[in-house]
């Protein structure tokens, strides 16, 4: 327990290594305003899924999206599951991150995910405030020397007793980016400087998953990598993750999904595929998977149930 009474965190890297095979899931905070209650409910029957931990984004690309760290400490101290804190450092200055850092620090959250974070939407020309970072691996290298012990400094203060703080850090990681050089570049810098795990992009294709952990592992990364996930309920809405977000999905998969955008009378014909990609990447060697719940709970939370049922994780 923390100096201020709140739950220290379980480290993801020794769920991960504790385990064959991981389950988690990655939730969004509710949109300011909307009612909380709602997105409380929705967490109970992710975690009454069994999954194994979570993770809380923050809002991405200028979204309005407060709430990301009472959300992670919420799960930690009143749920009892381990959960990663997605961290992003676009539009503050080091002193900014160093402050937001130990609030995470004070309460108990250990997991990181360390971002720098999209700009709004439309937004081309971004540059970071004068003293902030552009880049991930500065904020990771940052997090790094915290865990030392080493803060910034102030003139006029110094602080003698210094409690150095603990956290696991996460990094994001991009197998389908297409230029080779920068792709391996990255991915590799952030866990010099420091990153312990890694979560892919939205992924849909195995091969490119097994590159990525044969790119790294050419490079002497032997971080835990999850892919990330999410389920497909449609061939239409195969095309629009192919053509927004740039991830290739398998022909297999499209021709097993459902034409139409309308709900399916039969779950079990949107999941069959996805447990099929599950088991490819099982094999390849992923030490468990990432869902992103962006919507549809109820057929996340069966996928999660049914997993763990089969896999007796």
């Amino acid at each position: 327990m923390s100096a201020f009474g709140y739950n220290v965190d379980k480290k993801i890297t020794d769920v991960i290594s504790a385990m064959d095979f991981t389950i988690s899931a990655e939730i969004v905070p509710p949109r300011n305003g909307e009612d909380q209650n709602l997105t409380i409910e929705k967490l109970k029957s992710i975690i009454d899924s069994g999954v194994h931990f979570l993770s809380v984004t923050k809002g991405a690309g200028g979204s309005l999206r407060g709430g990301s760290l009472p959300m992670a400490q919420a799960i930690k101290d009143r749920f009892n599951r381990p959960c990663i804190a997605h961290f992003t450092c676009r539009d503050l200055i080091a002193a900014e991150v160093e402050n937001q850092l130990m609030d995470h620090h004070y309460f108990g959250i250990r997991n990181i995910l360390a971002l720098r974070g999209d700009p709004p939407m439309g937004v081309t020309d971004w540059t970071p405030r004068e003293g902030g970072y552009s880049y991930a691996y500065e904020l990771i290298r940052h997090i790094v020397k915290m865990n030392k012990g080493e803060f910034l400094k102030r003139q006029g203060f110094d602080v003698n007793a210094l409690e150095k703080t603990d956290f696991c850090i996460g990094a994001a990681v991009y197998p389908e980016h297409p230029n080779k050089k920068e792709r391996q570049e990255f991915s590799q810098i952030k866990f010099k400087e420091g990153a312990e795990y890694g979560i892919t992009q939205m992924l849909f294709n195995p091969d490119y998953y097994e590159r990525c952990l044969e790119e790294l592992a050419q490079s002497g990364v032997k971080a835990p990598i999850l892919p990330g996930l999410r389920i497909l309920k449609s061939k239409k809405q195969a095309t629009v993750m192919t053509e927004r977000f740039q991830c290739h999905v398998p022909e297999w998969y499209v021709k097993a999904l459902p034409d139409g955008d309308k709900p399916v009378a039969n779950v079990d014909e949107i999941l069959e595929p996805f447990y099929k990609l599950v088991d490819q990447l099982k094999k390849i060697g992923a030490p468990g998977v990432h869902m992103f719940i962006l919507s549809d709970t109820s057929t996340n939370v069966r996928a999660i149930k049914d997993m763990i049922q089969k896999g007796n994780l």
